[in-house]
């Protein structure tokens, strides 16, 4: 285990923190995470249950004074986004996550952190470890999966854990109390191409450079989108000389903004002038496009080869496919100033051996607009030739006006803070949704230190906020 955490306060939970990075814990990936927290309960001899999504619930008693208090959960998902800077040389598979303590953050060398929602597991643990502790009857919730369509929390059986409150731990703001959420979706258009061999100039162009991030967050930033790049260089270089697509590979996760994107395609060995000048113009224009990613960066490179291609046709046929996919904010709130309503992040772009996939991430709080933004996209593939498939759907959480919890945890914030908290909602997926449709009653606010640039490689994780944040925690419990 890193020890680079072992200074930090409060100590018991970095050193939780520390222990799940060094165990990969990518989506899809969570089994030997899952493990350790069902070790960590048995080491404590604490009543837990493993299901088969790998999920894991962990119960402790009240303290003493509390044991007629309303049980309180305790919940995070154990799994992590896993994006790297080009050039690092890291698997998410099998690698330990090099933890870095810089300007008062804690971050990844070159990767994500998975401070999103590592630090909910971690803060879960330090309370079940910590006996001195005052709270109320705590259950434990850690899910799996939560990043691909919150599949974790889909498949857990609540019958059993007889508690009425829930405490998720899963914003990224200090200060800022959730309380209700957008509903979303995962979103694929797949097809099959014919390729055929052919000659000429093999180009391999990339857009590079850019910010990345969030798509539910950030998806407000005005960032620009790798892949919907990618596609607007093709159109105009097509236009510029004809082009044959051989490959295109853009993006890890459907819920990040991809940060770079490449194609490699072939064209007549005389148009090389031709493309290379419509590659400038356009870097130019999109650079004035997107100010809010000054890093934008355009690699093309060039050489005689054979390899197998798209037809001409063909290669219109999917570049207009990338032209029509629609990408960020689609619609903002009517009730709520500022809060995007729907939206939808081409996350996944992939063309290998003339089949081809685009992936994406929809989000919407309003389940209408969420299945009309669905239907747009099974339209659009159905006009394309194109297979649709819909995955991890999960709803929105919607605002409970009467909520004693949220009052109290106002309380708290303000003996704390001496100011009063923010009160919100936002355009992400939580699993709090999910939850309220499976207890009734069920009372649910969201919380969290901040981390920044969450889902890509500059996310970081404030460590005087992580103790703050602590802190207000152990003032919540003891307060109800």
């Amino acid at each position: 285990m890193s020890t680079i955490l072992s200074t930090l306060e409060p100590k018991a939970v970095f050193h939780y923190f520390a222990e799940l990075a060094a165990i990969p814990h990518g989506s899809g990936n969570t089994a030997a995470a899952s493990a350790w927290a069902m070790d960590f309960a048995k080491a404590h001899d604490l009543p837990c249950r493993q299901d088969e999504a790998g999920n894991v619930v962990i119960w402790k008693k009240a303290s003493p004074g509390y044991e007629d208090h309303p049980a309180v959960i305790l919940q995070g998902h154990l799994d992590m986004v896993c994006v790297s800077d080009s050039g690092v040389d890291h698997d998410f598979t099998r690698d330990p996550l090099e933890l870095v303590v810089e300007d008062g953050f804690v971050k990844a060398r070159g990767t994500t952190l998975g401070g999103d929602n590592g630090i909910a597991v971690a803060m879960a643990m330090a309370v079940l470890a910590d006996n001195t502790l005052v709270h109320p009857p705590i259950v434990a919730v850690f899910t799996t999966d939560e990043e691909t369509g919150l599949l974790g929390a889909n498949a857990l059986d609540c019958s059993d854990l007889n508690a009425k409150l829930l405490l998720n731990l899963d914003s990224e703001d200090e200060g800022v109390l959730t309380v209700s959420c957008a509903g979303g979706a995962r979103c694929d258009i797949q097809g099959q191409l014919p390729q055929e061999k052919a000659q000429g100039l093999r180009f391999t162009t990339m857009v590079h450079g850019l910010q990345g991030g969030h798509s539910g967050m950030e998806i407000n930033k005005g960032l620009a989108n790798g892949n919907k790049l990618l596609g607007d260089l093709l159109h105009h270089l097509n236009n510029a000389a004809p082009i044959r697509l051989i490959s295109l590979l853009g993006g890890h996760q459907d819920n990040a903004i991809p940060k770079e994107s490449t194609a490699v395609f072939l064209a007549d060995s005389s148009s090389e002038e031709a493309i290379r000048a419509a590659a400038a113009s356009w870097l130019e224009s999109a650079r004035n496009a997107f100010p809010a990613d000054p890093g934008l960066e355009l690699t093309l490179s060039a050489e005689a080869g054979e390899d197998s291609a798209l037809s001409e046709a063909d290669t219109w046929k999917l570049i207009a496919l990338l032209d029509a996919y629609p990408n960020g904010v689609l619609a903002m709130s009517q009730d709520i100033d500022g809060l995007v309503q729907t939206s939808l992040n081409l996350g996944i772009l992939r063309l290998e051996d003339g089949a081809y996939m685009l992936s994406s991430s929809i989000r919407s709080s309003v389940a209408q607009a969420k299945a009309d933004l669905a239907q747009s996209l099974r339209d659009l593939a159905e006009r394309f030739g194109a297979q649709y498939g819909q995955r991890g759907d999960y709803p929105a959480w919607e605002f409970k006006k009467d909520s004693p919890l949220r009052e109290t945890m106002i309380r708290v914030f303000r003996e704390q803070y001496g100011r009063e908290p923010v009160v919100e909602a936002i355009h992400a997926g939580l699993e709090c949704g999910l939850f309220a449709g499976k207890v009734p009653g069920l009372d649910a606010v969201s919380f969290g230190p901040d981390l920044r640039d969450v889902h890509s490689p500059r996310e970081r994780m404030d460590i005087a906020s992580v103790a703050r944040t602590w802190t207000y925690l152990l003032g919540i419990l003891a307060a109800l």
